[in-house]
């Protein structure tokens, strides 16, 4: 177990290492194939070109591309400067670049909106699971009766309803008509009850879409297992139904859950822009959107590298998830 724990991880740090490459080519490369100067983006068209060369000299936009790449994998462990003259930027270690635009680190700003992002994807995530895959092993296992037909409607109306409609329908209904919930995000750090009435209707909101998926998902393996032999085999023996689904179907039922699991939850983590937009929530979603309409590359390169390394990191928890639920991955 150890071994294979080992071999993943090797697997991820290369994987990240590539992926940084890969990403910081196509945000410093692909400008200048279609004729577009970073460094006058940044400064502005109407800037003098004194100002602009300073910023290319600064930014080190005149390098090979892997020099450039190398001085931001250096930057990340051991800082960087960024010098033009006597115009003197240090960003410190782990150093994800420097924005001009807002004038700050990048880094700063992705952990100051990362807890925003990862309390909307843990909270909604633990909704989803829970309810998800309740209702889809109660639907299989009541297949054909009125609520498996019910809940698979549900369902449906859940997969198909985009998220900006449904969010602002719970705006609409909780926070505007009703008044049982502000909807106005709170900082934990300032209050806990605020922060949870802030974060209720994000999470329902992303929570009814994932879930619809993850209960269809969960139906359609669950019917597929209690048609296995050895489903058949535990009832023969005379387990309790309890047991024959708690211990030897869900089991298996889990191992598709787990890895949609690995690559929504990695997925959010980078920021889930409609739900945060809908809600005006100052998450890593947020940022990217605000850095789309500004073309400040820097903020959105470091989300991207954020995304990536949230998606390896959680496919890597599944990975030895997989070792503890299923058997047959610890032998081979």
């Amino acid at each position: 177990m150890l071994t294979y724990l080992i071999r993943r991880l090797f697997a991820a740090a290369v994987m990240l290492v590539v992926i940084m490459v890969v990403v910081f080519s196509i945000f410093f490369l692909v400008p200048k194939w279609v004729g577009v100067d970073i460094a006058t983006s940044f400064v502005g068209k109407q800037a003098d070109p004194a100002a602009v060369e300073a910023v290319r000299t600064k930014l080190g936009l005149g390098e090979p591309i892997y020099v450039q790449v190398w001085e931001f994998f250096k930057g990340i462990f051991a800082g960087r400067t960024y010098a033009a003259g006597g115009d003197v930027t240090h960003c410190s270690a782990p150093c994800f670049g420097y924005s001009f635009r807002s004038e700050q680190a990048i880094w700063p700003v992705l952990t100051d909106r990362l807890p925003v992002t990862l309390g909307l994807a843990l909270g909604a995530a633990l909704l989803w699971l829970v309810f998800g895959v309740a209702a889809g092993v109660l639907s299989a296992l009541k297949r054909g009766t009125l609520w498996d037909r019910g809940a698979m409607v549900v369902a449906l109306g859940g997969v198909s309803l985009p998220i900006y409609f449904t969010g602002l329908l719970s705006l609409a209904i909780f926070s505007y008509g009703l008044g049982w919930i502000d909807g106005q995000y709170v900082p934990l750090e300032e209050s806990f009850s605020g922060w949870l009435g802030g974060m209720i209707l994000p999470w329902v909101t992303l929570a009814f879409l994932y879930a619809a998926m993850y209960a269809r998902i969960t139906r359609a393996t669950m019917l597929e297992i209690l048609g296995e032999d050895y489903i058949r085999t535990a009832r023969a023996k005379g387990l309790r139904e309890q047991v024959v689904i708690g211990k030897h179907a869900m089991r298996s039922t889990m191992t598709p859950i787990l890895t949609m699991l690995g690559m929504d939850l990695g997925a959010l983590i980078g920021g889930a822009i409609l739900t945060e937009t809908t809600f005006s929530l100052p998450g890593l979603g947020q940022a990217v959107l605000n850095a789309i309409k500004t073309q400040d590359l820097p903020i959105i390169l470091g989300v991207t590298l954020i995304t990536s390394l949230a998606v390896l990191l959680a496919n890597l928890v599944v990975d030895i998830l997989y070792a503890v639920i299923d058997p047959r991955v610890r032998l081979a």
